[in-house]
């Protein structure tokens, strides 16, 4: 691809909602000052994938090329890039911009930006064009949102770092998860499973509630010392008021107020899920104990960073299964019918 001018590279993308993803080829900016071009190498799957191509948050933009895991390797530098150089393995998460001049782009919370960060695919950048996600051959980023993929790290398994890693890295280090702390972690899927990982890694005491004990063997493999079935009643009464944390990583409504009850008085439950459906919830649950209810949605640049040198040096990657591209409608319906362990990620390199 040429890095002078604006031109075009294949991807995958939903033509329209609901739509299967089709062959096709997307526009890519000429590479400015300040811009790196990436040629991707691999793409995670995640159900926020899903939910945005069946239009299931907001109304979408289509053609939708979906994908925020990517990483892949410089291939163009803009004049002015000082962070990356060609041949760097880079990563680009869930944002490729923001407005970085508001309290929270200052403060390393991008993804806060008042203004409304923009979304590497499903968004307007500030030229008003569409953005297009990572199932697709190349990628052009501006350095300051595209982030060091450390060597000790393999391509194709940091790929869904650049999401699920940073989703369950960013409360797990905010809410003090450690040693001495007992966490819970609900389901064990794509997000779930990076829970697990490191939660461990940080030292925490670590419970698996999922649906049935399924997965008991991988979730204890992955590093947890105990693992619980939801459908089980006996769960909620045996271990109510145990944690000091719990993070939700389902994105179909629960029982807010049942999981509430397993929390410690003072202690946590932080939701990183997003059901497509409202969420009802019995206040009394929150206010006995002084249980604190909260959200947290993935985490800035500087924090994504700081995850994956953190996996680096524990050897954390993601449980992968490598598709090609043309197997990416059959592996959504596999995600939806929880037939994936633990991520499912395309490589690039076949569309």
């Amino acid at each position: 691809m040429s890095q002078a001018t604006a031109t075009r590279a294949a991807a995958y993308a939903a033509p329209a909602p609901k739509a299967p993803l089709e062959r096709t080829t997307v526009p890519r900016r000429a590479v400015g000052p300040r811009d790196v071009l990436v040629e991707i190498r691999y793409a995670g799957i995640c159900h926020s994938d899903i939910h945005q191509v069946h239009d299931g948050w907001h109304e979408g933009i289509y053609p939708m090329v979906p994908g925020h895991e990517i990483t892949g390797v410089v291939t163009a530098a803009g004049a002015e890039v000082t962070r990356f150089a060609v041949g760097d393995r880079v990563g680009v998460g869930v944002i490729v911009d923001s407005c970085r001049t508001c309290e929270h782009c200052l403060a390393g919370q991008e993804q806060h930006c008042a203004d409304g960060p923009t979304g590497t695919y499903n968004a307007l950048d500030r030229a008003g064009e569409p953005t297009y996600g990572g199932y697709s051959t190349h990628i052009v980023v501006d350095e300051g949102y595209a982030v060091r993929i450390p060597d000790a790290l393999s391509l194709d398994a940091a790929a869904p770092l650049l999401c699920a890693g940073i989703t369950l890295y960013s409360p797990l280090r905010r809410w003090q998860a450690g040693p001495g702390k007992k966490v819970a972690i609900v389901g064990l899927g794509g997000l779930g499973h990076m829970g697990v990982k490191i939660a461990k890694a940080l030292g925490a005491e670590v419970t698996v509630l999922s649906q049935s004990l399924r997965k008991k063997d991988d979730g204890l493999a992955l590093g947890a010392t105990h693992y619980r079935a939801t459908s089980d009643p006996a769960t909620f009464t045996e271990l109510a008021g145990r944690f000091d944390l719990v993070v939700s990583t389902v994105s179909a409504p629960i029982d807010l107020g049942a999981y509430l009850r397993l929390v410690r008085v003072g202690g946590t439950l932080v939701n990183v899920g997003a059901p497509e459906e409202p969420v009802r919830l019995d206040l009394f649950s929150v206010i006995n104990g002084n249980r604190s209810l909260a959200g947290s949605m993935i985490g800035g640049i500087a924090e994504t960073q700081e995850m994956l040198d953190f996996c680096a040096a524990h050897g954390l990657g993601a449980e992968i299964e490598l598709i090609r591209a043309d197997q990416v409608n059959d592996a959504y319906d596999r995600v939806l019918a929880g037939d994936v362990r633990y991520r499912f990620v395309i490589d690039a390199a076949t569309i």
